[in-house]
């Protein structure tokens, strides 16, 4: 049982270092964000062309900001995906968590030309006990579309609801993200192998869910 323990700490460590290394890369400023309100979420798809609207109180990452026209729109294949576990991201669940949290995921524009993210990615989980699937809903938040330059990066947000019981809970294993208008999806490992959420995946408003990009 120590030595479980010992591995998943090291696992742990392991992904804050490449969440970290990604940060750094892509020159990242994370600015911390307000939490959201889970009124108004919506079944999370995996695409959306929601208009500009207002601003969803969260800061892009440096390198980003409102996209000009004519600029395409970021294509997975040019899209690199971590999670911001880093001393400057977001408040993050401690292991045993129990109650509300926000995380960050980090998206890096890995192509030669900047493009444009708009609205919400599709975020599906994925649990260690037989590969069930969560498909995260979204806010009710308002994004306006992001331009993205050759090497830099921007971010959203995972509003999440943990819980301590034996019971009614569900543990993912993997986070797989499909950009806006995109059908090819990017995975990325579920960095608290000790923390479970509330499954709530029949839920109308689920307390986990999905915040716009930017």
């Amino acid at each position: 049982m120590r030595s479980d323990t010992t591995a998943r700490t090291a696992r742990r460590r392991t992904l804050r270092v490449a969440a970290a290394a990604l940060t750094a890369a892509a020159a990242l400023t994370l600015t911390a964000c307000n939490g959201s309100e889970t009124g108004g979420a919506q079944s999370a798809g995996q695409a959306d062309t929601a208009p500009a609207g207002s601003g969803s109180g969260q800061g892009a990452a440096e390198g980003s900001g409102r996209a000009h026209a004519g600029v395409e729109r970021c294509r997975t294949e040019n899209l690199e995906a971590a999670f911001a576990t880093g001393e400057d991201a977001l408040p993050v669940p401690d292991e045993g968590a129990d109650g509300s949290a926000t995380a960050t995921i980090v998206l890096m524009n890995k192509g030669t030309s900047s493009c444009k993210l708009s609205g919400f990615p599709g975020v599906d989980l994925t649990s260690i006990n037989g590969g069930e699937r969560w498909s995260l809903a979204r806010s009710s938040q308002k994004g306006s579309p992001v331009e993205v330059e050759a090497g830099q990066s921007t971010e959203f947000t995972l509003n999440l609801a943990f819980t301590k019981e034996e019971e009614g809970f569900y543990q993912p294993a993997r986070v797989e993200i499909t950009p806006p208008d995109e059908t090819e999806s990017l995975k990325v490992e579920w960095p608290w192998e000790n923390d479970s959420l509330v499954d709530q995946r029949g839920a109308t408003h689920p307390g986990t869910f999905v915040n716009p990009i930017g």
